[in-house]
């Protein structure tokens, strides 16, 4: 895939700006990561994560920064667009599990990502 052939990018609820409050550097990698999902490709941070939506195709990047977990969590599921559904910083220490209220923040945006999908295909 060529780059003007890239899949755009949707960002559900406040996961842009959320991404924006990570550091400078945070952000550069994980734009990376989503830059190489529009490719078509993806990053060796990226890893998919189970249990949210059956056959959901549910993704995320993760990176580490000064003793921090960030994560950005997107769905390549339709076609036409990649929908970013959550950027967070994992604040927990008991492994890498991530925590249920996320869990459900991220089902809760899938459920929206689906619906928009359905009623524009991809176009924002």
């Amino acid at each position: 895939m060529t780059h003007d052939q890239s899949t755009p990018v949707r960002w559900v609820a406040s996961s842009r700006a959320d991404l924006k409050s990570f550091p400078e550097e945070v952000q550069a990698d994980v734009g990376y990561g989503l830059w190489l999902a529009q490719l078509g490709e993806q990053a060796p941070q990226t890893k998919s994560l189970k249990g949210i939506v059956t056959g959901s195709g549910i993704l995320e990047i993760v990176e580490r920064h000064d003793g921090n977990a960030f994560r950005l969590v997107y769905t390549i599921r339709f076609r036409d667009a990649i929908y970013v559904l959550h950027a967070f910083q994992k604040k927990s220490r008991r492994g890498a599990k991530t925590p249920q209220h996320e869990i459900d923040l991220i089902r809760a945006r899938y459920k929206s990502a689906e619906a928009h999908y359905q009623t524009h295909g991809g176009t924002p």
